[in-house]
C-alpha cells in the first residue's frame, strides 16, 4: 500500500470504525480477493465488538500489498458513503516525501525516478506526467 493510501486510513481511522462493519462482505471479499489470509479473518472475528475488528483490520491492511486499498475500497458494498468519502479523500491526499529524498538539480528537484519541475509559486505540484498525484514541495 503506498504511502497516500496509509495517511487516507490513518486519517479517516475512527470514521471507519463507526461507520464499517467489517465482519459481513467486507471480511469475506477481502480473504476472497487474497488481500487477508484464513489466519487474518479468524484473529479479526475473534475480536470482543465490531470497533475492534474494524480497527484490527485497519492495522492489518496497510501491510497487505499494493492492490489492498483498492481492495477495501470494492469490498465497501454496503457502505457506498463510506467509499465515496475515502475516494475523494484519496483524491485530495498529499503525500509530504522525505527532504533529505531530495537532489536540487537546475530548477528541478528529483525523487527517486521522478522529478518535479518547479514552475509556479503554488507549494502544490504535480509528481510527473505519468501521474496526477499532488506533493507538496
Amino acid at each position: 500500500m503506498d504511502a497516500r493510501d496509509k495517511q487516507v486510513l490513518r486519517s479517516h481511522r475512527l470514521e471507519l470504525g463507526a461507520e464499517v462493519l467489517v465482519e459481513g462482505l467486507v471480511l469475506q471479499y477481502l480473504y476472497q480477493e487474497g488481500v487477508l489470509t484464513e489466519n487474518h479473518v479468524q484473529e479479526i472475528k475473534a475480536q470482543a465488538t465490531g470497533l475492534r475488528k474494524t480497527m484490527l483490520l485497519l492495522d492489518i491492511l496497510p501491510s497487505r500489498g499494493p492492490k489492498a486499498f483498492d481492495a477495501f475500497l470494492d469490498s465497501l458494498q454496503e457502505f457506498p458513503w463510506v467509499r465515496e468519502k475515502l475516494e475523494k479523500a484519496r483524491e485530495e491526499a498529499v503525500v509530504e516525501l522525505p527532504a533529505a529524498k531530495y537532489t536540487a538539480l537546475s530548477g528541478t528537484r528529483k525523487w527517486g525516478l521522478r522529478t518535479v519541475v518547479n514552475v509556479a509559486s503554488s507549494p502544490f505540484k504535480k509528481c510527473c506526467v505519468s501521474c496526477s498525484f499532488p506533493i507538496q514541495i
